[in-house]
């Protein structure tokens, strides 16, 4: 009988054994995710950040404060009211993007960096809102996320945490400012729209007196081309006509001097002289006759004395 108890006792010592083995095991064995650092504390001291594996802890001795994810963390930073520049008030929110870089840092630096770095966000917000007019905050959006993420690493540098951006999402002004911003869109527009139409017009304008002008300079040079035409062509037929005169000239010259010239000459002026005189008795019924006509003679004298004037001289 004390053999069969003491054998019940031994057993169930060996059960409690096992079972405080176990727990030690499971107290001291610590498996680290991939991404993610323990920090361990040896009896309530930072000890050393354990990264992705398996480690052994002393037992009752160390154990892991703190866990921490290395992933990128995307906190979304509600809206809030800000005041711009021109004293017209806008709802903001965003979302800002942070990583833990150093895990000791962020155990010991601050107690809840999350919670700090968001509330920071907000307040760096407002002061870049105010900085600026209400019609600027939807161009510097990205002037403004830039400055705020500046800011902000600065700020979370000791606590071990960077800050990658922030990203603003919605820009809220209140209902009658976003209705006059509409009229003013609308009146922007329709000014746009009737420059646009006067600059067609003024174009069009422009286009079509600058063809009449080439019309009109096109035209002045066809005309003074015709005229320059025109006098070269009249000039070479005077030309024409004196060559011709005087090629006959020389030739009736050139007549004169051989036998029998002086005669033709004196009967070809007396024949011109009679039919010019006929033509003059045609154009009226009543005609006077000269008191001298005994000029004719004369009038031929006159003639062959120039015409052997003319070819004596070798310039004619």
């Amino acid at each position: 009988m004390e053999q069969l108890l003491f054998g019940n006792f031994a057993f169930w010592v060996s059960v409690a054994v096992a079972i405080v083995v176990i727990l030690v095991i499971f107290k001291t064995a610590v498996i680290v995710p991939q991404q993610q650092a323990f920090v361990i504390e040896s009896l309530g001291k930072y000890s050393r950040t354990l990264r992705a594996g398996f480690h052994i802890l002393i037992p009752f001795v160390e154990k892991a404060a703190y866990r921490h994810s290395l992933k990128e963390l995307a906190i979304d930073i509600p809206e809030q009211v800000c005041i711009t520049k021109d004293n017209v008030q806008v709802g903001v929110d965003g979302v800002l993007y942070l990583q833990v870089m150093d895990p000791e840092r962020a155990s010991y630096g601050i107690n809840d960096f999350v919670f700090a770095i968001s509330q920071l966000a907000q307040t760096t917000l407002r002061s870049e809102i105010g900085k600026i007019d209400l019609d600027r905050t939807f161009e510097e959006r990205g002037a403004i996320n830039m400055n705020v993420v500046a800011e902000l690493d600065k700020a979370s540098e000791p606590w071990g945490v960077k800050v990658l951006r922030y990203e603003i999402k919605n820009i809220n002004p209140p209902h009658d400012v976003l209705t006059a911003m509409e009229k003013q869109m609308r009146a922007e527009r329709e000014k746009r729209a009737v420059v646009l139409t006067s600059e067609g017009e003024r174009d069009a304008k422009i286009n079509e007196a600058e063809g009449e002008k080439q019309r009109v300079i096109k035209e002045s040079e066809a005309a003074k081309t015709q005229q320059i035409n025109e006098a070269e062509g009249e000039a070479q037929a005077i030309l024409a006509v004196a060559t011709a005169t005087a090629e006959g000239l020389r030739q009736v010259a050139a007549s004169l001097t051989t036998p029998g010239g002086d005669q033709a000459m004196q009967l070809r002026v007396a024949e011109a002289y009679v039919q010019q005189f006929g033509n003059l008795a045609k154009e009226g019924n009543t005609l006077v006759v000269p008191s001298n006509l005994s000029d004719l003679a004369s009038m031929i004298a006159l003639a062959t004395s120039v015409a052997k004037k003319t070819s004596a001289d070798p310039a004619a």
